[in-house]
């Protein structure tokens, strides 16, 4: 996530100074060795999302295959006396089969989300009730990050204490809003008694969730991992934080068209939410049980711009250098990456600063296709990265890439192909995606279709 200087942003003493940072990065000329030990090869075996276009993974492709955008007014809340009266909002969410109706009336969306994406990655890869109830629990972890956590719990909460007194807080406000919730009602769900935590890096968390867990499969401390971000935070405290940060398009009277990264008339991101959990298994667990193995992940990095607080690098240098650290983890050349789901959040700063940190990187970008999943579902924080993980996976699943919509007026440094407005036909063979957050936290993760 990144904003642009404007007046009335967030500022600085001017007495504040960051340090330079130099760093260098080596490309590789010739492709690596991939790994080869069943052991630390780790594979997706499932995958689970809920979104803006519903909780089936088929459908939620085929809308972002048609160009179909999911962005409209905000009616959750009156919003009418906001200066932003959109976001891409859930609609006719239903957690039925997964939740009972008493904890689904008390829990934060944040955590419905992550209850029901987490249960049909699990339902997807073949790991029911009564699979589990047969395997060892405490080899299978739960990892599921969010950016704000329960914030609808957290502002209920602050206003009990406002308007009535703290005698009427509810017992569930601090349960309920802290951010590792979501991992830990999903275990105590389902059982696993595996690595379990939570991450919060903003909007780069869900990829350090998969970083994470991919890691604790390699070190053999866990089997799988059901792994993910998760976020609800389209209401009137989050929609107006976001607002004061000067970091949302104001494109109200046309919400569909608000979200446009890269084009030159951008003015900001627009807010999502929803959920999006892969399971990660490592090969040789996967082949033991006879899983279904959708892809594979081959590695990722994580870095810090160490910047500021909320725009980027203009000269891109934790970008480019997560992006090399996440092909050295993967074991993989610029050269072999043709595809990139890229950040792309929409803001003027942001955008660009991305497109730079690719070029240090990818000298070459004639065969590389990059597209902008935001443009369609808006930013989704923590979630972000989840979602746009299934959308790496569907792309080399499917062989073909969602457009970016809304490309009208191209910045004219963009010169690689951001799949304009129509989907493409495109074979993956090495797909990363982008994920950053505030803070300057930069993360990359990097999949491929799995080759026995």
């Amino acid at each position: 996530m990144a904003l642009t200087k404007a007046r009335g942003s967030i500022s600085f003493s001017p007495s504040v100074k960051f340090r330079k940072i130099r760093a260098v990065a080596t490309s590789n000329v010739s492709a690596p060795k991939r790994e080869i030990d069943p052991k630390k090869r780790i594979v997706v075996t499932g995958m689970g999302l809920v979104s803006v276009f519903g909780n089936d993974i088929d459908l939620f492709y085929d809308k972002l295959l048609g160009g179909q955008s999911g962005i409209s007014l905000i009616d959750r809340f009156d919003a009418s006396n906001y200066s932003v009266r959109f976001a891409g909002q859930i609609r006719d969410f239903s957690s039925k089969g997964y939740i009972d109706g008493k904890n689904d009336r008390r829990l934060d969306d944040c955590w419905r989300y992550c209850i029901v994406a987490g249960r049909r990655a699990l339902d997807d890869a073949n790991l029911g009730v009564e699979v589990l109830q047969s395997m060892d629990k405490s080899k299978i972890g739960v990892l599921v990050g969010s950016g704000m956590g329960g914030l609808t719990v957290f502002s209920s909460g602050v206003e009990a204490l406002i308007q009535k007194g703290f005698k009427k807080i509810t017992p569930f406000f601090i349960p309920y809003s802290i951010t590792n919730m979501g991992s830990a009602l999903l275990a105590i769900d389902t059982g696993l008694m595996g690595p379990n935590y939570s991450i919060s890096t903003a909007c780069a968390t869900a990829n350090y969730c998969f970083y994470a867990a991919a890691n604790h499969i390699r070190r053999g401390e866990a089997d799988i991992m059901v792994v993910g971000g998760t976020e609800g935070a389209i209401l009137p405290v989050g929609v107006g934080g976001f607002i004061a940060c000067r970091a949302l398009s104001q494109r109200n009277d046309e919400p569909e068209k608000a979200s446009r990264p890269w084009d030159k008339d951008r003015d900001g991101f627009v807010m999502g939410e929803g959920s999006g959990v892969l399971v990660m298994e490592s090969l040789e667990h996967a082949r033991k049980r006879g899983a279904n193995i959708i892809a594979e992940y081959l590695g990722g990095a994580i870095t810090c711009d160490a910047h500021h607080m909320t725009d980027p690098r203009s000269d891109g240098l934790g970008v480019s250098s997560c992006i090399m650290k996440s092909l050295d983890d993967a074991r993989v050349s610029p050269e072999e990456v043709n595809y990139i789901n890229a950040h792309a959040t929409s803001t003027l700063a942001g955008d660009l600063a991305e497109v730079n940190a690719i070029k240090k990187v990818f000298k070459d970008t004639s065969e590389i296709k990059m597209n902008g999943t935001k443009s369609m579902i808006g930013h989704c924080l923590g979630a972000a990265g989840g979602l746009e993980a299934i959308a790496t996976i569907k792309a080399i699943t499917t062989g073909w890439l969602h457009p970016t919509i809304n490309q009208d007026d191209l910045e004219p440094v963009v010169d690689i192909d951001t799949v304009p407005n129509i989907k493409k036909q495109h074979e993956v063979h090495v797909g990363i995606s982008n994920s950053f957050g505030f803070g300057g936290h930069n993360s990359v993760v990097v999949f491929a279709p799995f080759k026995p």
